[in-house]
C-alpha cells in the first residue's frame, strides 16, 4: 500500500513538471532604459511571438520555459533573455538597457615583428593549403556553379594562341569577349542572380515576423526587401547567415523607413 501511494505521489510530481515545461503564460515585461521606452521589438525566437513595448517601457509577450526572447532597438545595445522558471513563477520579466555606441571595427595590421629575421619568420604560422593537385589528381572543390556563373566562366575562359613573330601567348575569346561587352554584362547578371537569391531567402525567413504588426500588400512588402537589398551590407549580412544580425538590420532599415516616411508628410 505504501509502495503504491508513494508510486502515486511520483507521478503527481512528474506529471506537475511536465505541465510546468508545457505551460505557455501572458509574461509581463518592463524595459529601463536611458531615453524613448516606446516601441522597441520584443520577440520571442522560440514561438515566433512579436510585440513592441508601450511609451512606459512594459509589454505583454508569451512565453514558457527556456523559451528565449530578444529585446531589440536601433539606439540600445539587444539582449536575449531565457525564460527561467523563477521568472514563469513570478510573471514579471524586467530589462535594462544599455545605449548603443557607435564603434569603428577593429583593424588589425598584422603581428608585432621583433627585428629579428630568423625569429620573425619562424614564428609565422602561415600555411599553405594543399589541393588536388599536390597528389596529382586534378579536381574542383568550390560549389556548383549556376548557368550564370557557367557562362561567365566560359566567356572569360578559352585556350590561348601564340603569335608566331613575338611569340606572345593571346587568349582572342576572352578579349573579343571584353571588346564586345559580353563579359561585363555576365558579371552582372551573375551579381544580380546572387542577390536576388539572398534577398528571396531572407524574405521568406523573415516577411512574416517583420510584417506582423503592419497590414500591407505583398507587392509593398516585395518593395522594402527590394529597397533592403540595395543596402551593401546586405550581401554581406545574407552570406553570413546569422539570424539574430540580419532581423536587426531588417528591423533598422524599417525603422529609417518609416522616419523617412514621417518627415515627408511634415
Amino acid at each position: 500500500m505504501k509502495t503504491i501511494k508513494n508510486i502515486s505521489v511520483l507521478f503527481l510530481m512528474l506529471l506537475s513538471c511536465s505541465y510546468s515545461d508545457a505551460q505557455t503564460i501572458d509574461l509581463k515585461g518592463k524595459v529601463i532604459a536611458s531615453s524613448d521606452l516606446g516601441s522597441i521589438h520584443i520577440l520571442n525566437i522560440t514561438a515566433q511571438e512579436f510585440t513592441i513595448t508601450k511609451s512606459t517601457g512594459e509589454f505583454f509577450v508569451s512565453a514558457r520555459l527556456n523559451d528565449t526572447i530578444l529585446i531589440s532597438s536601433i539606439q540600445y545595445i539587444p539582449q536575449n533573455i531565457v525564460i527561467t522558471e523563477i521568472i514563469l513563477k513570478l510573471e514579471f520579466l524586467s530589462i535594462t538597457l544599455e545605449d548603443r555606441v557607435n564603434e569603428l571595427d577593429e583593424v588589425v595590421v598584422g603581428k608585432v615583428l621583433t627585428g629579428d629575421l630568423l625569429l620573425d619568420v619562424g614564428n609565422n604560422d602561415a600555411k599553405r593549403d594543399i589541393n588536388f593537385y599536390d597528389v596529382g589528381i586534378p579536381g574542383y572543390t568550390g560549389k556548383p556553379k549556376t548557368q550564370k556563373e557557367r557562362r561567365l566562366y566560359e566567356a572569360d575562359a578559352g585556350k590561348s594562341v601564340i603569335i608566331a613573330p613575338l611569340f606572345i601567348s593571346i587568349n582572342v575569346h576572352k578579349i573579343l569577349n571584353k571588346i564586345s561587352g559580353r563579359t561585363k554584362k555576365l558579371k552582372n547578371a551573375v551579381q544580380l542572380e546572387e542577390q536576388f537569391n539572398c534577398m528571396d531567402k531572407v524574405k521568406s525567413k523573415f516577411s512574416n515576423l517583420l510584417f506582423a504588426n503592419y497590414e500591407l500588400e505583398d507587392h509593398l512588402k516585395s518593395d522594402f526587401f527590394y529597397y533592403v537589398a540595395e543596402d551593401p551590407k546586405f550581401e554581406r549580412l545574407c552570406k553570413s547567415d546569422i539570424d539574430f544580425e540580419i532581423y536587426e538590420f531588417l528591423l533598422q532599415k524599417l525603422y529609417l523607413t518609416n522616419v523617412e516616411k514621417i518627415e515627408s508628410k511634415d
